[in-house]
């Protein structure tokens, strides 16, 4: 019986990508973080990274590119060789909300392999001592009540701790002023100081501030509450109904990679995420570790898109763009 031609380069590209991973790996991987060092991502960068190296023998270099809302980073990623030496821990920024209202030059679900989805981080709605709120419905009667809007520091636009503050204003209808920083180390200063009403931060950035009582907690962002701050109510058990947000991260490589390099990584990736020493040092810091299937992360992604998608159209965020994923 002849082979059909299609079938036949299907065996031959699974027998080259098996003969390939063999020797995987022979040189030093390069994991691409979209942040500057010293950051929360790029200290959990560190720590799979140290630890995938013991198990494959390789060293994992740790390459930060910060910039253009976690774009550069992921950019590079999607235009490296599909080798498996080049990986990219993503962040919601750029594998999901970035492709909603900025024109980008890639496609975070055909241009990437899916690894595994690393972890889910909440974030604290915190605000100055002397705002006035100390329950969401407080912090919404003062939004309505006043003439000029209550403004929210973000680490920058399309960032989680920006869409956060969208998708509330769209679900209470009050209204907010978006002040976006470079980051969220001024942008917590400023709401210190007063500057700022209040800011969506992750947990770990905002919990050394609470415990020193130079912010207030009024609620959580998340599902369910977090350990971290296990008295503070949801922001969805405080009636807004619906609400969740999460910021995320996920490891993922060029499309092409090689299916066998794709499924060792998934296998010793989440096996260092499944470490109870690695979960309790990111416990502390409010950062859920996962480790998902590669199509679990591939379906998490999708939702991520479409959820953050409308969010950014209906705040008339979203730019016309040529990319679609799933037209």
């Amino acid at each position: 019986m002849k082979l059909m031609p299609s079938l036949l380069c299907a065996c031959l590209l699974v027998y080259l990508g098996l003969a390939h991973a063999q020797n995987y790996p022979d040189r030093p991987i390069r994991l691409i973080v979209p942040s500057a060092a010293g950051g929360s991502v790029d200290r959990l960068a560190r720590s799979i990274g140290q630890r995938l190296a013991e198990k494959l023998g390789q060293a994992v270099v740790v390459d930060n590119r910060p910039g253009g809302g976690g774009t550069v980073a992921t950019e590079t990623v999607a235009n490296a060789k599909a080798d498996g030496y080049t990986l990219l821990i993503g962040t919601i920024a750029g594998l999901a909300t970035n492709v909603s209202f900025d024109k980008v030059k890639y496609d975070p679900l055909r241009d990437f392999a899916p690894i595994t989805l690393v972890g889910l981080q909440d974030f604290v709605l915190c605000a100055n001592s002397s705002f006035g709120a100390k329950s969401i419905k407080e912090l919404i009667e003062i939004g309505k009540s006043s003439s000029q809007g209550m403004t929210y520091a973000s680490a920058g636009r399309g960032t989680g701790s920006h869409l956060s503050g969208e998708l509330f204003d769209q679900l209470t209808g009050v209204e907010m002023i978006h002040v976006p920083y470079k980051g969220m180390s001024q942008a917590m200063a400023d709401v210190v100081g007063g500057q700022v009403s209040f800011a969506f931060a992750s947990i770990s950035t905002a919990l050394p501030l609470i415990k020193a009582k130079k912010l207030i907690p009024i609620a959580v962002t998340g599902k369910n509450r977090s350990a971290m701050l296990p008295d503070i109510v949801t922001i969805s058990e405080a009636g807004v109904k619906g609400y969740e947000s999460s910021t995320w991260y996920g490891i993922v490589a060029p499309i092409h990679t090689p299916i066998a390099i794709q499924i060792l990584l998934n296998k010793e990736i989440v096996l260092i995420l499944k470490d109870h020493e690695l979960k309790k040092i990111f416990d502390e810091e409010g950062l859920d570790l996962v480790g998902s299937s590669q199509l679990e992360f591939k379906t998490f992604i999708q939702k991520e898109i479409d959820k953050w998608r409308k969010v950014a159209t209906s705040a008339g965020l979203k730019k016309e763009s040529k990319l679609y994923l799933n037209n």
